[in-house]
């Protein structure tokens, strides 16, 4: 079936937009959330007002959700959970512990289904694109690390383009395994 989108859908197109889609998708979802229409000749001709009005609409939306956005990007979360010895977690930081996180960190409530990341089953760092507007998705850094486990912000030093450094900043050591009456005792 061909729709004309009245509204934005994402991850299907911009409002004025003729779509084909599924009968039951358009029929069951999009037209009774006035999201879509049925393509007649006659709302053919509305095409263009419909575009421009969400035109307007999207370019305040986006001036509206700008500051939000930028809080968003600079913000970083972080987690602690328990995990086995290869860093795979006992369980998974969801989309719903991550709204959450947002929530009490920022006091701005994003819906969990604004988050567009796969749910998190592994130490580390990664990223999350929170969906704001069909525009703005500021990135997010998430960090996981063992629960109890202390993390120290590793200071970012820059150096000038020109400077020639001599000598290591960081001097490396090679440590011996220290053998004990144990393990001498073993070898005879």
């Amino acid at each position: 079936m061909k729709v004309l989108l009245l509204k934005d859908v994402y991850k299907l197109g911009r409002a004025g937009d003729v779509k084909r889609v599924a009968d039951g998708y358009g029929r069951n979802f999009l037209i009774p959330k006035n999201l879509a229409v049925l393509a007649t000749p006659g709302a053919m001709k509305q095409v263009e007002h419909i575009r421009q009005q969400a035109t307007v609409r999207r370019a305040a939306l986006n001036q509206e959700m700008g500051s939000v956005a930028e809080v968003l990007a600079k913000l970083v979360l972080t987690f602690g959970s328990k995990a086995g010895e290869t860093g795979k977690l006992y369980g998974s930081i969801t989309h719903q512990m991550i709204a959450d996180a947002i929530q009490t960190k920022t006091g701005i409530t994003v819906d969990r289904h604004q988050i567009d990341i796969e749910p998190i089953r592994t130490l580390g760092e990664k990223k999350a694109h929170i969906r704001l507007t069909v525009d703005l998705m500021p990135e997010i850094k998430i960090i996981v690390h063992r629960e109890g486990e202390v993390i120290a912000a590793v200071p970012v030093v820059e150096t000038p383009v020109d400077a020639t450094v001599e000598e290591p900043l960081v001097e490396t050591r090679v440590v011996e395994p220290v053998e004990t009456v144990e393990t001498m005792e073993e070898k005879e």
